[in-house]
C-alpha cells in the first residue's frame, strides 16, 4: 500500500498543498523553516524590493551550498585515493622484499 499524506508547507507567506510519502515530511517541513528564515534575514539586510528576488537568491544559496559539498566531496575522493595509492604501493614494496 503506498500510502501518502496531504500536508501544506508555507514558505514566503504563500501555503502550498502538497501530498508527499511520510518519509519526506520532515525534512519539507525543516526546508520551509530554513528558508522562511533565510528569507527573513535577506529582507532584514538588504534593501529588497521584491519578494522574488529574496526567493531567487535563497535558492541560488541552497544551490550553491549544494555545489559546494559536491565539491568538497570530490575533493575528499581524490585525497583519499592518493593516499589509498601510496599505501598501496608501499605494501606492494613491502612484499616483493
Amino acid at each position: 500500500m503506498d500510502d501518502k499524506l496531504k500536508i501544506k508547507i508555507s514558505i514566503a507567506d504563500r501555503v502550498y498543498p502538497l501530498t508527499v510519502n511520510p518519509a519526506q515530511e520532515e525534512g519539507l517541513r525543516s526546508a520551509s523553516k530554513k528558508i522562511d528564515a533565510m528569507i527573513k534575514q535577506f529582507e532584514e539586510n538588504y534593501a529588497v524590493r521584491d519578494k522574488q528576488d529574496v526567493l531567487a537568491m535563497c535558492a541560488l544559496q541552497f544551490a550553491a551550498q549544494v555545489e559546494q559539498k559536491q565539491i568538497d566531496k570530490s575533493a575528499d575522493f581524490d585525497e583519499a585515493f592518493a593516499k589509498l595509492k601510496d599505501m598501496d604501493e608501499k605494501i606492494d614494496g613491502i612484499l616483493s622484499k
